[in-house]
């Protein structure tokens, strides 16, 4: 068994907490169906927010998810890098596992794809 790290990223259009509590949320359960894995396996998540979010904490959507209750969730500013691409919500998800680095799918939605376009090839060519 392993310890990973997996990576995803979306956007929202604007700072407004039921947005940023559904878009969290579609990440979570993109990345959870991704990989294959249940709340259980999770070591911790990491959640980063760029600056222009504040309208809510965006563990709040994954607090809601049920058998994610016990699951260890920290919140977080995103550097702020000049020319980022802004209103994102990043979450590294750390799960115990049998997968490979290789076997791990990152996922990147809506403008987030941006960020990772290597990655969000990677998978989607995985997924045909």
């Amino acid at each position: 068994m392993f310890l990973r790290g997996i990576r995803g990223a979306t956007t929202v259009a604007h700072n407004e907490a039921e947005e940023i509590l559904t878009a969290t949320g579609d990440l979570l359960r993109a990345i959870v169906e991704a990989n294959d894995f249940h709340p259980e396996d999770i070591c911790s998540v990491f959640i980063t927010v760029t600056e222009d979010i504040t309208a809510t904490f965006p563990a709040r959507a994954i607090r809601t998810l049920a058998g994610w209750e016990l699951v260890p969730l920290m919140c977080s500013l995103e550097v702020p890098v000049e020319n980022s691409l802004p209103k994102c919500i990043r979450l590294m998800v750390q799960v115990n596992t049998t997968k490979t680095q290789a076997e791990i799918n990152h996922v990147y939605l809506k403008e987030a794809k941006a960020l990772r376009p290597d990655i969000v090839k990677l998978t989607n060519e995985a997924t045909r």
